[in-house]
Formats: structure tokens, C-alpha cells, sequence
């Protein structure tokens, strides 16, 4: 009986050529036998089923392509709070983005397995040398069959210098010019791209408001868009929470501090709480200042504010904020808000 090699070298006896390892393990039925059985089949995407069974792997499927918004425009137009409300609406936003790295950044959210579904990319002449690259990426991106759109913002040449005078900054462009010299080389740089957009938004006349509302309309759908609140617990004697949005004062009722069982507890245990909310007031507190915190949201969502931080004190922030902030929070989150409950200064005695 001759034996082959493993190389693929020809029979020592009779100088018949060895089967190639690959030609081995399949068979003319394109079937996969022997170690290879199980691999998955190159270029088909699925799994070959072995040989004389009925065992197969379920198909990996292909990673989703995320959703893509290439944020640009003239300097000066707003692309930076473009840019905020985006982020605001949950898309993952890179500011400054070399053009030729768009459709890698594409491509790493592919990998991502669904947590990066939406990016945005903030492209302006900041990038000078790269910005020519930008055609080039765009052609790519389309190849690549990916969903882009390309948002535009512009103004008029009035409200651009009043802009940047205000600030006291100089247009990017400008060099040794004036601040119109830098708006005319722009405009002319970005002719093709505006002619590209998908969305030109004119902010000669909007306030930061109105152009997020403007952003809004076009990619929060229908749903309101969310408002998230922190309601933090704090002691007044360790002082205000710099980053309050709202304040609220719990020392006009009874400190448990000064009953000697619940001393040692905090607003978390159920004694204490119950203490706090069986003191004349409490629970009619608690009520209207949910109700009041209710109209405040509905005006926060209308003029674009997304987080909002109600912080409640008492002395120490150990009881009575405590067990506001629990029972506050609850409120709210029963209200379709997203709340985050959040205290301060407990433990700090």
C-alpha cells in the first residue's frame, strides 16, 4: 500500500501527484469532510454542515452600517450647537473629523454591535489640507452603501462679522485680512458642499433656540424630545451644589436628627422617611412641587434643555433631603422623566 506525504509531494513509488490538503477535504458536491467539516464556507457567509448530518450553524449576520449626518458650513453659523443637539438626541458626535477618516469611523461603529447607531461628524476648514479629502470620502461612503445626509449651516456676511466681533476672534480664513476677506475664501471653498446638502439652514435670523428647534424637526422624529433630571440631596453646611439648576429647601420641617432612634438612620430607612412625611406639610410639598417641576420640564423640552439638575437640602443632607430626593425622584420618573437620584453628602458625618 503506498502511502502520500502530507506535503502534496508526488508518490515515491509511482510519481503520482498527492491531493492538495484543500482538494482532500471536499468532495465534487462542494461538501466539506473530515477536520474541515464545520468551517465556514469562504465567501458564502454561512457554515458547511458535516458530512453525513443534518447540523448546521446559524448564519452570522452582517453588522448594521450606522446612520451617518455630516455636520458643516460656514464658521460662525452655528455648526457647534448643530453639533450639541445631535448629541442631545443620543448620536454619537466627533467635532473636527479629518475627512478621510469619516468612513473609519463608519466602519468602528459597524463594529460596535449596535451601540453606535448614529453618528454625526462636525467637517469645516479648520481642516484645511484635509477638507480636499472630503469628496473623496463622500464617493467612498456611497460605494459602501451607507445612509448620509449632509446638513449645511450658512448666514449672511452681516450676521457672520457681528458674530465674530462679538467674540473678538478672527475668522479661521482671514490670515493678515479682514474678517469678510476670511467669509468670501470660505464661501467659495464650500460652494460644491452646499450644493451637495441635504439640509441648508439659514441662521442669519435664529437665536440658539430656534436652531435647535430647527434641528429637532428634523431628526427627533415625532416623539418629544427627553429631558433628563438629576435630583441630588445635599447639606446646607457643606454648601450649594455649584451645577443646581433648581433649589429646593426641606428645613421647615421637624429634623429627625433630634429624635434619638431615627439619629443614626438616614432619609433611606423606611422609619425615617415615614417621620419625614407624617410632618403637617410634607406630602402637600411634595405634590405641588411635583406639579410645578411638571410645567418647568414642558417648558424646558420647548426651549431645547435636555438635563436638568434639582438639588434638595436640608442641614446636614443625611434625613430629610434624603427622603425628598427618593420620594421626588420617584415622582418624576412616574412621569416619563429620566431620573437619576443622586446624595450628596451622605456619609459625610
Amino acid at each position: 500500500m503506498t502511502e502520500r506525504d502530507r506535503d502534496g509531494v508526488a508518490d515515491v513509488s509511482t510519481g503520482e501527484p498527492k491531493e492538495s490538503a484543500e482538494g482532500a477535504a471536499q468532495d465534487t458536491g462542494g461538501k466539506t469532510t473530515g477536520e474541515n467539516a464545520g468551517e465556514p464556507l469562504e465567501g458564502t457567509g454561512r457554515t458547511a454542515r458535516a458530512e453525513g448530518t443534518d447540523e448546521s450553524v446559524e448564519p452570522v449576520p452582517e453588522p448594521a452600517i450606522p446612520e451617518l449626518v455630516i455636520i458643516s458650513g460656514m464658521s460662525g453659523a452655528g455648526r457647534s450647537t448643530a453639533a450639541k443637539c445631535l448629541e442631545d438626541l443620543g448620536w454619537f458626535v466627533v467635532d473636527n473629523l479629518p475627512p478621510a477618516l469619516i468612513p473609519t469611523m463608519v466602519e468602528l461603529g459597524a463594529r460596535s454591535q449596535g451601540n453606535v447607531a448614529r453618528i454625526a461628524v462636525v467637517v469645516d476648514v479648520r481642516g484645511r489640507r484635509f477638507f480636499d479629502n472630503l469628496r473623496e470620502s463622500l464617493a467612498d461612503l456611497d460605494a459602501k452603501q451607507v445612509t448620509r445626509r449632509i446638513v449645511f449651516l450658512e448666514s449672511s456676511d452681516e450676521a457672520l462679522v457681528r458674530r465674530f466681533e462679538s467674540v473678538r476672534r478672527p475668522h479661521p480664513l482671514q490670515g493678515d485680512g479682514r474678517i469678510v476677506d476670511g467669509i468670501e475664501a470660505e464661501r467659495e471653498l464650500l460652494r460644491e458642499l452646499r450644493g451637495d446638502a441635504d439640509l441648508v439652514i439659514d441662521t442669519s435670523s435664529l437665536n440658539v433656540h430656534e436652531l435647535r428647534a430647527k434641528m429637532d424637526a428634523q431628526f427627533a422624529g415625532d416623539e418629544e424630545p427627553e429631558l433628563r433630571a438629576t435630583v441630588m440631596s445635599f447639606g446646607y453646611k457643606y454648601g450649594l451644589p455649584v451645577d443646581a439648576d433648581l433649589v429646593v429647601d426641606c428645613r421647615f420641617l421637624p429634623n429627625p436628627h433630634w429624635v434619638p432612634e431615627l439619629r443614626p438612620f438616614t432619609g433611606l430607612n423606611e422609619e425615617v422617611s415615614g417621620y419625614v412625611f407624617n410632618q403637617p406639610g410634607a406630602k402637600e410639598f411634595l405634590d405641588r412641587y411635583t406639579e410645578l417641576l411638571e410645567l418647568i420640564a414642558s417648558g424646558y423640552r420647548r426651549e431645547g434643555k435636555r438635563y436638568v439638575t434639582v438639588a434638595v437640602g436640608c442641614t446636614g443632607g443625611k434625613h430629610r433631603s434624603v427622603a425628598m430626593s427618593e420620594k421626588l425622584g420617584a415622582r418624576l420618573a412616574g412621569e416619563g422623566i429620566e431620573t437619576v437620584v443622586v446624595h450628596r453628602d451622605l456619609g459625610r458625618e
